[in-house]
């Protein structure tokens, strides 16, 4: 009888190896925010501090890299809910959150034209992220609902679709000072009555 083969067994990555995972998916998002989807490989691997190898090794191809920082950044503003939400009474949760989701939007924009370089383009990227982003402003609203802040028939989907239309207006210099003052408006025309 012929023995088993014992499966491989997976090992966490090294500590040093999500660091530098990290570091190359910051610069690399700064690099695509300044330079577009052409951005030097070299570059941001020489300014991460690390080799070619070790870039190439997390992220085979640009379009790899691309889609990590994307991933990378809407992970950051799932997780930005939970911790708001410790942290922060639930209409002040929710502000935060939605302030730091303008920033998400602008730097959506920015390196949008890097996203549509993707082959099959963006909105695979942009589906799955959907899910996270609606999840995270639920639990903010949910919450605000339960404390009295929020009027009971509000969807979180509502505040989302407002602020996501606020990215289909052509970006200018008051942009995000706009978008910022929005927040407060719609938190203001929110609360219960």
């Amino acid at each position: 009888m012929p023995r088993k083969q014992p499966k491989p067994v997976q090992r966490k990555p090294r500590t040093d190896a999500l660091r530098n995972r990290e570091r190359i998916l910051e610069i690399a998002k700064q690099a695509f925010t300044r330079f577009g989807a052409e951005a030097s490989l070299d570059d941001i691997a020489r300014q991460a501090g690390v080799g070619p190898g070790t870039l190439y090794r997390h992220f085979p191809t640009r379009d790899a890299l691309i889609e990590a920082v994307y991933r990378s950044e809407v992970e950051k503003m799932a997780a930005a809910a939970n911790k708001l939400a410790g942290e922060l009474p639930p209409l002040d949760a929710l502000r935060a959150w939605m302030l730091l989701f303008v920033d998400h939007i602008a730097a959506k924009q920015i390196i949008a034209p890097a996203l549509n370089s993707i082959v099959g383009g963006a909105s695979k990227l942009y589906e799955g992220s959907r899910g996270q982003i609606q999840e995270a402003i639920d639990i903010l609203v949910k919450r605000a609902i339960k404390s009295g802040d929020l009027r009971r028939d509000l969807d979180g989907f509502d505040l989302l679709r407002a602020l996501i239309g606020v990215s289909h207006v052509p970006v200018g210099p008051d942009w995000r000072q706009s978008a910022r003052r929005l927040v407060d408006i719609l938190i203001a025309g929110s609360r219960r009555g």
